[in-house]
Parts: C-alpha cells; structure tokens; sequence
C-alpha cells in the first residue's frame, strides 16, 4: 500500500479487551435513543460521542436494502408477522455498554419493535445451526429512555438505549426482535453470509434455541452494534464497497470476509481497531439499481458518514459499474458507465470523506477474467482505472488488492488458490490475501 496526501489522525489506544461478567438484567438509560440523520454534525455522530458525553464506537455494521430476492429466497418481501428473529454478529470493539441499530429506511409502514434482547452467543451455536444463548447473559434492550416498545417511523433509524454488557473485541452477540404485528416488506441486509433464525410466537427471552426453526443467510432491520465504556476513540475503519467487501465467496458463519481478517490481522499486530463492513453485493458508484442499493455516491453519507468513533475509510467499488452494462441478471442492465465517470465518482466519495475528516484509501479493482463480467471493453476499463488508483495521488492511501490475488502467470485472472469458483470473487484463501496486503501504517 503507497501513500498519497496522508491526512493526520491522533492516535488513542483502544479499549482493553475485557472480560465477560454477569451483569444485572435491567437496562441501563443513560443514553437515550436517536434516529440518525445524515446532515448530524461530526461531532455528534462521526467521531463517537452522544448528547450526554458518553464515547460510543461501532462495533460491527451492514448497510440496509430494499426488500429484495434476486438470488435466494429470504424474508424480507414479505416481512414478519408474531414472529421473534434471532441474529448472530462478531464485534470487533468491546466495552462496558452495548446498544444496537434499528433501521426502517425502506419499510413501506412505521415498523413496531415489541421487545428487543442483547446476549452472549453460545460459542459455536451458530455454526451448529441452534442460536442458544447464554443463561443469564439476556439483556432487555429499551428505546427513548426506558420503553420496551418502540415504532420506527418510515425511512428512520433508531437506537436503542445503552444497556450494561462487558464485551472483548471478536466476540459473538446475539440479538433478538419480537415483532408482534405485521410488519410489512422489511428493510434488511441480502447478503450476510450469517445464519439468523426465526420462531413464531415471542421467544426474546430464551436462552434455548429451540423454537428457532427457521433459518436465513440475510441480515433483518439490525444494522449496527455499538460498544462504549473506554476513552474517546476516532480511529475505526470502514470497508466500502460491493460483494467483495460484503464477503460473497467466504464461508457461511465463519468470518472470513476480508473486513473480518483485517480486523484480526490488526489485533494480532498488538494495533486493535473496529472495523465496520458497509459493503452491499452488486452494489455501483454511479447507478442506482433495483436490488443492490442506492448507488455509492448516495449511501456513502447515510452508510459512512454517520458512523461513530471512524477515522479511515477503505474504498473498493466500481466493478458493477463496469460489468453491469451488458448484464442482465439479475435485473435489467445498467447504464453504461465511462472509466472518466467511474474516477469522478470515485472523487466526489473522497471529497465527501474529507469533508468529515477521514482518511481515504483506495483500492483497486481485482480480476475479472473468466467471469461472466468479462469481455474485452471491460478489462481494458478496469486496466485504466487501476492505472488511475495507483497514479493519481486522490487518495491518501492505496492498495493494490488486484495485484494482492492475481495469478502471477495470468494477470487477469484470480490465482486458482483464491478464486471462490466463479473466476470473480475470492474465497476464504483470498480475502485473507487481501487482508495481508493492506500495510497497517497507513491505515
């Protein structure tokens, strides 16, 4: 990774990790809850702290979709109705509170939270396919100061109040939402490479799994887990971009999405930082599309700019620019978009990550060749791109993440060790190469 106009960031020490204990069951309310709203000034929300001074950090994060199905049946389309859906996610900053957030953003109704648990993940239980939790570990999540209740408004994003729950960074929470009343088509996560589960009927409380019948590899309303109870930190990462930064190509329930090894990478380096994952499969810079997002240049602010506790953003987007033109599954093709179209987007996304003092790294595209993306045009784009990402000095930072999992002897192809099999993701070999290639200097 080369280094361009590197932006000064202090440097704070992140939180010890901390032991798990059991703590008392009622929720704690000294931070109410708050939508978040994009034109939020940085000191209320980009860089970590609330109204009343607590320091909040994102722990883990996924951008929320349209309701949507284009590659395998989940629930979003049809919502939930006196239904409880338990959902498994990996922190990677600990503390003393935790909180979650609920997102509504393309909810077609107000969407009503009945109740809302947080606990500790039984250690393999989601890879056994039985969500358990620990006895004694559920915490009653409250909204607005104390209510068990709470409705989300159309297009809003809430948080729910801090409750008391010591966490270490890599460690598996669990949340549940009893949804009493339909809900109508959801707003959620298509890709999570994560099992979550359903029951019929309220099941916020159980620490069994049992009733937990139904499975899913999506993520529903749940888009972010903060933690707090440490100084004030400003240095979590970002991981921006489409599927190769959401993880398609690793193995379910294992957390092996490049984001994911980076975090442990960095924790292993004795340098422990939150890295947060806003990638969304099929996702553009510069198009909107049907089932993979608002386009890039939209979201960045909603997705990113609204994160606390972040000092860094790592940029890797615009392969569905190129190769969505002359595609047309799963939805109609997109427009056509020019490598001078492509790099501007790619300006205007730095510009809006200055603007809020964050480091920007760029990275460039990774190979294409055999994939159904592939044809001559589109290679030559992506060539010229890249040639633009090394050269052009707009970011403060660069990776070459190409270069990182191509094969030596066929430059445009993904080394056969860290193809997934469709010649255009990696798999769990080459995003742990990715992650390797990225100098933490300069992050």
């Amino acid at each position: 990774m080369t280094t361009g106009n590197t932006l000064r960031r202090a440097g704070i020490p992140l939180l010890a990790a901390l032991t798990l204990t059991a703590l008392p069951a009622t929720a704690a309310t000294a931070t109410p809850a708050a939508a978040h709203h994009p034109a939020a000034s940085a000191a209320s929300y980009g860089h970590g702290t609330s109204w009343h001074g607590t320091s909040w950090q994102g722990a883990w994060a996924a951008s929320p979709q349209n309701a949507t199905a284009p590659f395998t049946p989940n629930w979003s389309q049809q919502g939930f109705d006196n239904q409880t859906v338990r959902q498994t996610v990996r922190i990677t900053a600990g503390g003393t509170k935790a909180r979650i957030e609920l997102s509504n953003r393309y909810g077609s109704t107000p969407l009503r939270i009945t109740g809302a648990t947080v606990a500790r993940t039984v250690p393999g239980a989601s890879s056994a396919n039985s969500p358990a939790v620990e006895p004694g570990s559920v915490r009653t999540l409250t909204f607005g100061g104390g209510r068990a209740s709470t409705t989300i408004p159309v297009g809003g994003t809430l948080l729910s109040d801090g409750v008391g729950l010591r966490t270490r960074a890599f460690e598996t929470v669990t949340v549940t939402l009893y949804l009493a009343g339909p809900t109508g088509s959801a707003t959620f996560h298509h890709v999570g490479d994560a099992t979550s589960y359903r029951a019929a009927g309220d099941h916020r409380a159980d620490a069994s799994g049992a009733a937990f019948t139904e499975t899913s590899t999506s993520w529903y309303y749940l888009t972010g887990v903060e933690t707090s109870g440490g100084p004030a930190r400003r240095d979590g990462i970002v991981t921006f971009g489409d599927s190769i930064t959401d993880g398609v190509g690793a193995s379910v329930d294992t957390d092996s999405r490049y984001p994911d090894e980076l975090a442990e990478r960095l924790a292993a380096a004795g340098r422990p930082r939150a890295v947060l994952n806003h990638g969304i499969s099929g996702n553009q810079v510069t198009n909107d599309t049907t089932w993979a997002g608002e386009k890039a240049l939209v979201r960045f602010r909603k997705d990113v700019l609204s994160e606390r506790g972040v000092g860094t953003v790592i940029l890797l987007e615009g392969i569905n620019d190129i190769g969505g033109s002359g595609q047309s599954f799963p939805s109609d093709p997109t427009p056509e978009v020019s490598v001078n179209r492509l790099i501007e987007g790619h300006r205007a996304l730095i510009r809006q990550a200055h603007a809020h003092g964050l480091k920007v790294v760029g990275a460039t595209l990774t190979p294409i060749e055999g994939s159904f993306y592939f044809s001559a045009e589109n290679e030559a784009k992506r060539d010229a791109f890249n040639t633009w990402v090394r050269t052009s000095g707009a970011y403060d930072a660069v990776v070459d993440f190409d270069r990182a999992v191509a094969d030596p002897a066929h430059p445009d192809r993904i080394l056969p060790a860290y193809d997934s099999g469709d010649h255009l993701h990696p798999g769990d070999a080459g995003y742990r190469a990715m992650a390797a290639a990225l100098d933490l200097d300069e992050l």
